[in-house]
């Protein structure tokens, strides 16, 4: 196979041409734009910190068309009855089944992290005690697509972790009303405190709290380059989740996958917004063959024929590897949100996976159930970030506190190295009060 192969559609590279520079350079992620909109968001920020309410209407007009007042930024219990009225049932059904699921999954992570305690020797017990944050901002995007999923996504494990206060913020549509669908899906984990407000003006609220919207101790959820420097800038008073940018799928398959399902895996992943990324990385050149010959056609059928066909081009590669394990030292390398592995014993090579936000084994497990019903999590880091952080979970929404108990015994075991080291810092006081208690 010739290196560096530009299809009419995507972009076919040999791992020698790779490894003959950073990988970086071959997956055009988004840089940070944080400077270039820096101060716009900062005076955002800074209006709504000293304006209130006020603001949050101003900046509601001018960037959503949508005159609010103070008496209707907090969606009504008119409009929740309007929501389960017009929410189509079947949909209404589905979303419940996702959030049992949900739910159940996000129950196991909490079962994994209890209080304990443990007497590490005579006299000395140490443990924790586990804690749910008290309140919780979740921002939804809004605009022209309506994602009630992401709703369930951020909900459920801070349903799970039995956060008191929970809020959602969220963009009106033209119509100056939040999507049913939206509403629905935060009523189904009883969240009462719903805001139509977004972008920077949203986090601002959650942040410093106005006359209507109660700050927050951290803001979760995505959204648009505004929304994320927003959540950096404020992310000294406020806790915030991982960085959140273009979607993206890396796809391992070997000689044993379906061709088809690496093909409509890799388009669905990219059919959200032409700057997503969709990567195939392969040891088998028949496999590569078949996405060449067949990549076209699959696109014909799709609905987002624009949106697919730029993010392809632009954004996406297929790679040759020479084995499967140089295969998973290039993921690893690039950390992908969405890991797949179509191989024939997927399950083996689990152990070769190092950074991925959430990992998809073998052929009957799609990335879109990940997303939608399986009830693990969708909110996941990408950009590389899958190297620093995790995927969003009941673990975002507690704080595990050190605990120790000492009788009088653990207290003299312990005192000498204590007082030693307390003694070599220049921190006499710090010895001094655990020297008291030797005198008694």
């Amino acid at each position: 196979m010739e290196g560096g192969i530009i299809l009419d559609l995507i972009r076919v590279l040999n791992s020698e041409e790779i490894s003959k520079k950073n990988i970086s350079e071959f997956i055009p992620r988004t840089e940070s734009e944080f400077e270039e909109i820096r101060d716009d968001v900062e005076s955002i920020l800074n209006k709504v910190k000293t304006e209130g309410d006020s603001a949050l209407i101003e900046y509601t007009d001018k960037f959503d068309g949508i005159q609010l007042d103070k008496n209707n930024i907090k969606i009504s219990e008119e409009e929740i009855k309007e929501a389960y009225n017009q929410i189509d049932k079947n949909l209404l059904n589905a979303l419940k089944y996702a959030k049992t699921n949900l739910i159940k999954f996000q129950e196991e992570k909490a079962a994994r992290l209890n209080n304990w305690f443990k007497e590490i020797e005579e006299g000395v017990k140490v443990g924790q005690i586990v804690r749910s944050l008290d309140s919780v901002g979740i921002y939804i995007p809004g605009g022209r697509a309506v994602y009630p999923s992401t709703v369930l996504m951020a909900a459920a494990p801070a349903y799970v972790a039995k956060v008191k206060n929970l809020s959602i913020c969220s963009p009106p549509q033209k119509n100056g009303k939040i999507a049913p669908e939206i509403i629905v899906a935060a009523k189904e984990f009883k969240i009462k405190n719903i805001f139509k407000v977004g972008g920077a003006q949203a986090i601002g609220a959650m942040a410093f709290g106005t006359e209507t919207i109660k700050p927050v101790q951290k803001i979760i959820g995505p959204g648009n380059k505004w929304v994320n420097v927003a959540k950096q800038l404020v992310s000294n008073i406020v806790a915030i989740d991982t960085p959140a940018g273009p979607s993206e799928v890396l796809i391992i398959a070997d000689s044993s996958a379906d061709w088809r399902y690496v093909i409509v895996d890799l388009i669905s992943q990219v059919e959200h917004d032409p700057e997503n990324i969709g990567i195939v990385i392969t040891d088998s050149e028949d496999l590569i063959n078949k996405i060449k010959t067949h990549l076209t056609d699959y696109l014909s059928k799709s609905e987002r024929k624009s949106i697919i066909k730029e993010a392809l081009s632009k954004n996406s590669l297929v790679i040759k590897s020479s084995t499967i394990e140089e295969a998973f030292a290039l993921s690893n390398e690039i950390a992908p949100e969405h890991l797949e592995i179509l191989t024939s014993d997927p399950s083996s090579h689990l152990n070769l996976v190092q950074n991925a936000g959430a990992v998809f084994l073998g052929k009957f497990s799609p990335v879109p159930l990940g997303d939608y019903s399986a009830g693990t999590n969708h909110i996941l880091p990408t950009g590389g970030n899958a190297k620093r952080y995790s995927g969003l979970s009941y673990l975002n929404f507690v704080k595990v506190m050190d605990v120790l108990k000492c009788n009088e015994m653990g207290l003299k075991k312990l005192s000498k190295s204590a007082m030693k080291i307390a003694e070599f810092e220049g921190l006499f006081a710090h010895k001094r009060a655990i020297f008291e208690r030797l005198k008694e």
